[in-house]
């Protein structure tokens, strides 16, 4: 039997990762978001969603417009989520750096995640630095999910060690 952690207390405006559901949701957020890699800007953006799902930090789609020229280029690979629907994967370039795979869309979506198309996610860890509002972003644990942990989400995060059968 697994055994799903106890939730961390909740402070004033925070929301507990627990209360997420699963499948998870879709949330419209209109903060600003800004993405940096190889010390140059490549998305600004006050758009975005959030995918919401128990025991994950909100992972953020942004507009691929929002995108500066040339920062998204599409490589080989794709996965599978059981809820979103099959994902392609691009490499993100910034300054003289390409961060490799490190962002990820969907050409189509399955019904309910419809929105996401025309977004992309990208990994935090794998950029110098995400902010969400003005908040510099701890990327989530464990290198195979897209989370952003900021000060609004109360843990604790799948991703970290011994959390696999959550």
């Amino acid at each position: 039997m697994v055994r799903h952690p106890r939730p961390d207390p909740t402070g004033p405006g925070q929301e507990s990762v627990w209360s997420y559901p699963r499948p998870p949701r879709l949330r419209r957020c209109y903060l600003p978001i800004r993405v940096v890699l190889g010390g140059e800007l490549v998305c600004d953006t006050a758009e975005s969603w959030q995918v919401l799902e128990t025991s994950h930090p909100p992972t953020y789609y942004l507009p691929r417009e929002e995108f500066i020229a040339g920062a998204l280029r599409e490589t080989a690979g794709s996965s599978f989520c059981e809820w979103k629907g099959v994902a392609r994967y691009l490499d993100v370039v910034g300054g003289r750096l390409t961060a490799s795979k490190a962002g990820w869309y969907y050409p189509t979506a399955s019904p309910g995640f419809d929105q996401l198309v025309g977004h992309v996610a990208v990994y935090a860890a794998a950029m110098d630095v995400c902010f969400v509002d003005g908040e510099q972003v701890v990327p989530q644990p464990g290198g195979f999910y897209g989370g952003w942990i900021t000060s609004s989400v109360a843990g604790p995060f799948k991703g970290v060690a011994g959390s696999a059968g959550w």
